[in-house]
């Protein structure tokens, strides 16, 4: 993140494919980078917001009081109720340790939760997995932060594609080839992929495939768990892009926990704020991460790197004029 580098040094040396593509200092990196590559690097972080249209206001996903945890010992989450519409990118943000991940895990029924219950779309949803019938548990898909443990090395992505398809759809041989090359196409991954193991691949190219599984299912709702966070700038950018082309195609909704302020603010068009496991605010992005509305919305807004070289300095004087006052 050229952002935070911004913050942290005086000089910048950038690196496409094992290759110099420019160096130079940091300030002229930044402002007059003379490498299309280098200015990709600075544009990304201002790139325009996702645009929504207006969409059904019937809720996919309701969630009232819901608590969750790992165990009478550990309570992570308490009283957190939401709703999620089609169409919607719903973002929830918080500290490391607030609680993000937990919900989404309770919401796709992978952990237990401790209270609360949860609909999908009118329907009663089970709080575990295995307990959901087939045609629901398809339908809330998880794309998780790392690929690499995500996917099991041994398969191959053709195989990896396959399951879903099988599983859900019954579908045979000649069905799941055709389908299989769908989906790759729409992801944007070349169809010679299908017969190599997921060690052959980039990152950006395993997390694509992960989105193709999810896919696969013919979902309504797809929660993703900071899975842009392991990528660098442009290719995360361009999995953003296969997301919200994914959302105006097939309608889907993305639930999509991260810790980056100016990722939501490009991609969302909700979300919610957690603190210690409670949510202190959701809404609409743009009545929700305003300055002014709660003490810990500044500090998290404060925390956006700017791509300023005298950023941090200036949080760091603003700070210290706070304590003395």
């Amino acid at each position: 993140d050229l952002a935070v580098v911004a913050q942290m040094a005086d000089h910048i040396m950038v690196l496409r494919q094992g290759r110099m593509i420019e160096t130079g200092a940091t300030h002229e990196i930044l402002f007059r980078a003379t490498q299309p590559y280098t200015r990709a690097l600075v544009s990304e972080r201002n790139a325009h917001p996702a645009h929504f249209d207006m969409g059904s206001t019937t809720p996919i996903l309701t969630i009232d009081h819901l608590s969750a945890g790992y165990g009478r010992a550990a309570p992570i989450l308490s009283d957190i109720s939401l709703d999620i519409c089609p169409n919607d990118v719903f973002a929830v943000v918080g500290e490391s340790g607030s609680g993000k991940s937990t919900l989404a895990r309770a919401i796709a029924g992978l952990i237990t939760p401790t209270g609360g219950t949860a609909r999908f779309n009118g329907e009663t949803l089970p709080p575990r997995i295995n307990d959901r019938p087939r045609d629901l548990a398809r339908r809330i898909q998880f794309v998780f932060q790392l690929p690499d443990i995500a996917l099991n090395p041994r398969h191959k992505v053709f195989d990896i594609l396959a399951r879903p398809l099988r599983f859900y759809f019954g579908l045979n041989d000649e069905a799941v080839r055709v389908r299989v090359e769908q989906l790759l196409t729409q992801m944007e991954l070349p169809l010679d992929i299908a017969q190599r193991l997921p060690g052959a691949l980039s990152g950006g190219q395993k997390q694509r495939l992960c989105i193709a599984r999810a896919l696969a299912a013919k979902p309504d709702l797809i929660i993703c768990d900071e899975i842009t966070s392991a990528l660098d700038q442009l290719v995360a950018e361009e999995i953003l892009k296969l997301l919200e082309k994914l959302r105006r195609e097939f309608g889907l909704a993305y639930l999509f926990i991260t810790h980056d302020l100016g990722l939501v603010e490009k991609i969302a068009n909700k979300v919610a704020v957690l603190k210690k496991g409670r949510m202190i605010a959701q809404g609409a992005l743009g009545e929700t991460l305003v300055s002014g509305r709660d003490p810990y919305i500044d500090r998290l807004l404060e925390c956006v790197p700017q791509m300023r070289t005298d950023w941090l300095a200036g949080i760091e004087t603003a700070r210290a004029a706070q304590i003395q006052a």
